[in-house]
């Protein structure tokens, strides 16, 4: 028997962000590859993707978990944690608790629970010199919940592919189409599941290292309206993410490419 009921809870990152689906409208993602092998091996699989962007572990719990436990899923993958580690008002033991929190839930309302530590990002993030404790921080907890509620950990820290430019978005953040298929080859492996073995193998040749035309867009494109929609929304009282809803609330199908998903909100 496989997974029948696989929802998937988090960020931006389990949403799929940079990684737009072909037939548009919405982005695919790592949990969407897991999805369509899982579907391969039961005829009555079923998939949920409860993450919605921008929001942090305690919003997560708050939002996503009760609705997963309305679903009743036998798998839960659980991404989150990057927009607490970029949050103002850092504080690792308030971090700690959300993580335990939030994983604890997720292993009492799933049998098999998938979590994930951050890779080291560090180096593509503005200010990455002062990001780099608090993703450490934010790993240790992780590991330390996984193991007290027995989650199967993913653990993408000694990953050697976020040094590689082509694993990620023009954000240099979020994952490329090459990035998702790495970490759903990660998590496919943790399952005991086959999977395409090019999903991890190296790619081949080298990134080329961005010059400063590109360093300048990258500036002016990515960061600088990240920064400025940051402050607006301190200004007005609106947290990251309000407004998006679930690409896919609902436990479905999964039907290839023709597949009709629910699309981004405006």
């Amino acid at each position: 028997m496989g997974y029948q009921r696989f929802v998937a809870l988090g960020d931006s990152c389990a949403e799929g962000l940079a990684d737009p689906h072909p037939s548009g409208g919405f982005y695919r993602g790592w949990a969407d590859f897991v999805a369509a092998r899982l579907a391969e091996e039961e005829p009555d699989f079923r998939y949920a993707n409860l993450a919605v962007r921008g929001r942090r572990l305690d919003q997560i719990h708050a939002e996503q978990t009760p609705a997963a436990s309305r679903l009743r899923p036998d798998l839960i993958a659980l991404f989150g944690g990057g927009n607490d580690v970029m949050s103002r008002g850092w504080d690792a033991r308030t971090v700690a608790r959300r993580v335990d929190t939030t994983i604890r839930a997720c292993t009492e309302i799933a049998p098999d629970v998938v979590t994930f530590t951050l890779s080291d990002i560090s180096h593509r993030m503005p200010m990455g010199h002062r990001m780099r404790p608090r993703i450490v921080a934010l790993n240790d907890a992780v590991r330390e919940a996984s193991v007290s509620y027995g989650a199967t950990l993913v653990d993408l820290w000694p990953d050697d592919a976020a040094h590689d430019s082509r694993y990620f978005g023009p954000d240099r953040l979020h994952l490329s189409e090459q990035g998702h298929r790495r970490l759903a080859g990660h998590v496919l492996g943790r399952l005991g599941v086959t999977h395409d073995p090019a999903w991890l193998a190296p790619l081949p040749g080298s990134a080329g290292r961005p010059g400063l035309r590109a360093d300048v867009h990258w500036l002016t494109r990515e960061v600088l309206p990240v920064a400025i929609s940051r402050f607006r929304n301190r200004l007005i009282g609106r947290q990251p993410g309000d407004g998006f809803l679930p690409k896919r609330p609902d436990l479905l199908p999964v039907i290839e490419e023709t597949r009709s998903w629910a699309p981004e909100p405006a």
